[in-house]
């Protein structure tokens, strides 16, 4: 959902961090996190299941992984119309 955002800190080395950020930008896109073989990705994924913005980081580097779920009530762009049934 529009808004979903995931906030990853990095060990950078030398005792120093970083910080992204993984934003779902437009109505009907999601933010994926998947995590395999010493490897942490996250995506912005559209509704078709294709990945717009990817981000991999190495899983001994990851300090922190925070999902923030977007608001609860929908925006107006985000609400699909349901269909009804004749």
């Amino acid at each position: 959902m529009k808004g979903d955002r995931v906030e990853i800190v990095i060990d950078a080395g030398s005792g120093t961090t970083r910080t992204y950020e993984i934003i779902a930008t437009r109505a009907g896109r999601k933010v994926a996190i998947t995590h395999s073989r010493g490897v942490v990705e996250v995506a912005e994924i559209t509704r078709g299941g294709s990945a717009v913005r990817t981000a991999r980081f190495l899983a001994n580097r990851v300090l922190a992984l925070v999902e923030h779920p977007a608001a609860d009530n929908p925006l107006a762009d985000e609400i699909t119309p349901a269909l009804r049934s004749v």
